[in-house]
């Protein structure tokens, strides 16, 4: 494979045995921006200046004998709403566009302690809140399997850049989707680990400066996570980023255990593969039952057996806290308005009545559906008594086209059946809302030519485990593929 497709961890061997200098691999990189980023927009900002001065610095370390680390220089890229220094972080926002961090976030920081060169930052939609990537200041992201296409939200620009061959790594984050989702839909790998074991601190929202010790905001659901062409690589990068929050490292250490088994003919799987809540197109789920398929001819016990839980009960959990956290950052005028409607959208359950509803609920309201997710934890947890994993869609759909109306104006067409496009994080909330670790991995293509991914869920805190099926199936079903015209 070309070198620029090839996985971080093998880049990494290449870079540390002098197969190829990190200045080398970074020119190729840069090379490539400049080929391919215009038609795909995926990095919206860069510091080459600086990425080619610390590569230099990598390769004489080398010639010393020293080893800076895990990632010795690697180029990689981060989603434009973790704070590096040399580069704006915006969130998607024309307000931030000035805003230069002067500290890098936790989890950047882990990344250059051992050895990653940051080089560019890569697009998003307005604070993170589509399933597609695009926003009023840097534009819009293409799918590099089809242009008029999304990449998926809100790590859009990340998987874009990706699946493209413009950076070996990346790190997105996710509450609704937003790393799984733009994995599945370009056709490279992409974990959301459990919650609450990657730190938060240099992210956009909150705003710049709120904080300016180590405290953060843990935001309810949301995580951190890397996106990367091959299991091994969100493997690589787990073990480096996963820490507690500063302020609780003088107590506290995180160390996940090793995968339950190593062998596919040693893995106990159960599938959940559509549901009549939020129901899966054919062309998506053909697609995962041969992938399926394929695991039961290599030796691993199936079961279409999923968790003792309702679908719609889980759903309507997940919207009650996801929108009791996103209605944190409504402004305070929208705020007052939606609380004088309070009365008259009692029993009113469209998304955008539930999005209200979430928003101004009670803190009463708040535990008592929190005690409800602690329920669907416990059964869960029940479930992975019996199995190691559950396979299931990432969405219902694949990619679709490019789509800038108003949010809920918007719809996606199962079967040529509409539906609401708040579906489009029916499969991932099933995980969000009870913290659990899912990992997404290629799981071959629709009619169409559009990439499909299977959604590998695993036990809570058990994020090692996800991805070794991950790993496993690369072997069966087939990894990462380049789109054409990339090479």
């Amino acid at each position: 494979m070309k070198l620029a497709f090839k996985s971080a961890t093998e880049l990494v061997e290449m870079i540390t045995s002098s197969q190829i200098s990190s200045f080398e691999l970074l020119e190729i990189y840069i090379e490539r921006y400049k080929k391919f980023n215009k038609k795909i927009n995926a990095l919206i900002s860069t510091n080459m200046d600086n990425a080619r001065l610390r590569a230099k610095q990598a390769d004489s370390a080398l010639q010393k004998g020293e080893k800076w680390g895990r990632l010795h220089g690697l180029p990689i890229t981060i989603k434009d709403n973790i704070e590096v220094v040399g580069m704006p972080c915006t969130s998607g926002s024309s307000d931030l566009i000035h805003h230069m961090p002067n500290r890098n976030a936790d989890l950047v920081q882990r990344l250059i302690d051992e050895g990653a060169i940051v080089f560019g930052k890569t697009n998003l939609p307005l604070f993170g809140d589509d399933f597609q990537t695009h926003n009023e200041f840097f534009g819009q992201t293409n799918n590099p399997w089809d242009l008029k296409k999304t990449p998926g939200g809100s790590s859009g620009g990340s998987a874009a850049a990706l699946a493209a061959g413009l950076t070996a790594l990346d790190i997105g984050n996710d509450i609704g989707g937003s790393i799984r989702i733009p994995a599945g839909f370009c056709g490279i790998y992409g974990h959301k680990p459990s919650y609450g074991i990657i730190p938060d601190r240099g992210l956009i929202p909150p705003m710049p400066n709120l904080f300016k010790g180590d405290y953060a905001i843990q935001t309810d659901i949301a995580v951190n996570g890397p996106l990367a062409r091959s299991a091994e690589d969100l493997d690589l990068a787990l073990k480096i980023l996963v820490s507690p929050e500063l302020p609780e490292k003088k107590a506290w250490r995180i160390k996940l255990p090793e995968p339950r088994k190593t062998a596919l003919k040693d893995f106990k799987i159960g599938v959940w593969l559509n549901d009549p809540v939020c129901p899966v197109d054919s062309s998506v789920g053909d697609c995962l039952q041969a992938s399926i398929d394929l695991l039961a001819k290599s030796g691993a016990t199936i079961s279409n057996k999923k968790p003792d839980i309702s679908f719609e009960e889980s759903w309507d959990v997940f919207i009650k806290t996801l929108n009791g956290t996103l209605g944190f950052g409504v402004p305070p005028s929208l705020f007052e308005k939606w609380l004088k409607r309070e009365n008259d959208i009692q029993g009113q359950e469209e998304y955008q009545t539930r999005q209200i509803k979430g928003a101004i609920q009670r803190h009463r309201d708040w535990l008592i559906t929190d005690c409800k997710r602690q329920v669907l934890r416990e059964k869960w947890a029940s479930y992975f008594k019996e199995f190691d994993i559950l396979l299931c869609p990432v969405t219902p759909v694949a990619a679709f086209a490019h789509n800038h109306t108003p949010w809920f104006s918007r719809s996606i067409f199962v079967n040529n059946q509409q539906r609401p496009y708040s579906d489009m994080m029916g499969w991932t909330g099933l995980t969000n809302v009870v913290f659990l670790p899912s990992t997404i991995a290629p799981s071959g293509f629709t009619p169409d030519g559009l990439p499909v991914g299977i959604q590998i869920v695993g036990p809570y805190l058990e994020d090692r485990t996800p991805i070794q099926l991950a790993k496993l199936m690369g072997k069966v079903t087939g990894g990462f593929i380049p789109p054409s015209g990339y090479h």
